[in-house]
């Protein structure tokens, strides 16, 4: 297999984001200000730094785009199964009435 090489940081960001999908992408570096710089730029749900394919139960996980609507695992999976709801009752003596 064959790693894509690039002369900048600019070109590895616009290459990954020019896609319909955005499941995972991952950066290998020394560069801690590259890989946060990456992490932030590319458009993923999960972002790999020096690793690829770790997962744990309870990281979030899914996609941008045409990769998927939502997360599994971890409390935003929960969120998926919740609507919010704002309640407002007057209280009777309340001090703000």
């Amino acid at each position: 297999m064959m790693v894509p090489c690039y002369r900048t940081l600019d070109e590895a960001i616009k290459r990954a984001n020019d896609t319909e999908y955005g499941l995972a992408a991952g950066i290998v570096t020394k560069n801690l200000d590259i890989a946060n710089r990456f992490s932030r730029s590319v458009k993923a749900g999960t972002v790999w730094i020096n690793c690829y394919h770790v997962f744990d139960p309870s990281m979030p996980f899914g996609g941008y785009r045409m990769s998927g609507i939502g997360r599994e695992h971890g409390i935003h999976a929960i969120l998926n199964y919740m609507e919010v709801k704002s309640v407002i009752t007057p209280l009777h003596d309340s001090p703000w009435l």
